[in-house]
């Protein structure tokens, strides 16, 4: 590792302010162990990342009280069943308010260890140490925590920041093909929201960010943290622009919650939603149909699905949209846009529309779900 070789990016929120860094070789070269103030460490991970990073995550750790919990993965793992099983760790351990919880994984590992360590004594600091691509570009970054319910996907959580986000690139080369893409339909979130030129630039590296480059990886991968790092500054707890990071969301929980966490994985869920919104921005005189149309291709040649898995049932995956946490009053509120990076967030959407456009995309062909 060089140190010309990683990027460095800082989130800054007020006087409170936290480093992201980017680049190969961190997990063992990084002096992110500094940060950990206290004796007590309690990381959580799943058993795909556990064999490759655990041990050289608790090398670091030498001279500390460390507890580890190991998870199945998958989404359906972020309960509240094991939020309480690591408040239970963290107790067994006596962990004291300088305790630090690492989350070693993906998204699922990150939201969970994040509201761990805020509510453990009304709050512990927490690193965030990714090792998908959708954990790199998204979920780690802006301090949203959660567990999901039966009836919706993170509705129990908090806003709780981590002290750093260390994104160690050589984790990707063992991150299998799909993974990869649904993180990759986060990345194209980023363009299709606010900037139509990033987007450009991933229409002429789609190959190249398949091929697991790794210039192309660690471009993308700064250019959207360094979006989501601007607008979490201005907009931390998601009383306005910070909203828009959801486009495609509320269709895509819609799908992961219908599918009861199981199938789909969460990019790939926002990659239909992200369709889907744009196909609804159309129908509702918003946006250019050739917008959407370009997004689907990009999507698709990302190797992401565009459309509703076969057996999706429009009225159900209305229903659920219904209790996203963005609507008002019990009026629904979307992400749509105006065409390529021109997103806004639509007050009381006409759900007959929405409902048009579901059962319209049921009815064409039916989709691999993925």
């Amino acid at each position: 590792m060089t140190p010309d070789a990683i990027r460095h990016l800082r989130v800054e929120l007020g006087a409170r302010r936290y480093p992201i860094r980017i680049g190969p070789g961190l997990l063992e070269h990084d002096a992110w162990p500094d940060l950990i103030r206290g004796r007590h460490v309690l990381i959580l991970t799943d058993e795909n990342v556990a064999p490759h990073y655990l041990e050289r995550v608790q090398a670091r750790l030498a001279g500390r009280t460390c507890a580890t919990r190991i998870l199945p993965p998958g989404e359906s793992q972020k309960t509240l069943a094991r939020f309480g099983e690591a408040l239970g760790d963290l107790a067994a351990m006596k962990a004291s308010r300088d305790a630090t919880v690492i989350a070693l994984g993906g998204g699922v590992i990150g939201d969970l260890s994040g509201f761990v360590a805020a509510c453990w004594m009304r709050g512990i600091a927490f690193v965030q140490l990714p090792t998908t691509l959708l954990a790199m570009v998204d979920s780690s970054v802006g301090g949203k925590t959660a567990v999901d319910l039966p009836q919706g996907k993170n509705l129990v959580g908090a806003f709780h920041q981590p002290v750093a986000v260390i994104a160690d690139t050589d984790t990707l080369a063992t991150l299998p093909d799909r993974e990869l893409s649904a993180g990759l339909a986060e990345v194209v979130k980023y363009g299709a929201l606010g900037d139509a030129g990033f987007f450009a630039w991933l229409e002429a590296h789609a190959e190249a960010l398949l091929a697991r480059d790794a210039a192309a990886l660690g471009e993308a991968i700064e250019r959207s943290c360094r979006h989501k790092a601007a607008i979490v500054a201005r907009d931390e707890t998601e009383q306005g622009e910070r909203a828009l990071l959801n486009l495609g969301h509320t269709f895509g929980h819609a799908l992961e919650t219908a599918d009861a966490y199981g199938g789909l994985l969460h990019g790939e869920a926002v990659a239909i939603g992200m369709v889907l919104a744009a196909r609804l921005s159309t129908r509702l005189g918003m946006a250019p149909a050739t917008d959407g149309e370009r997004l689907a291709a990009l999507l698709a040649r990302l190797r992401l699905p565009v459309g509703l898995p076969a057996g999706s049932d429009p009225a159900q995956l209305l229903d659920l949209m219904r209790l996203d946490k963005k609507n008002l009053s019990g009026r629904l509120r979307l992400i749509l846009w105006q065409g390529m990076g021109r997103a806004l967030l639509v007050p009381e959407v006409d759900e007959a529309a929405v409902l048009a456009v579901l059962r319209k995309d049921a009815a064409d062909s039916p989709h691999p779900a993925g």
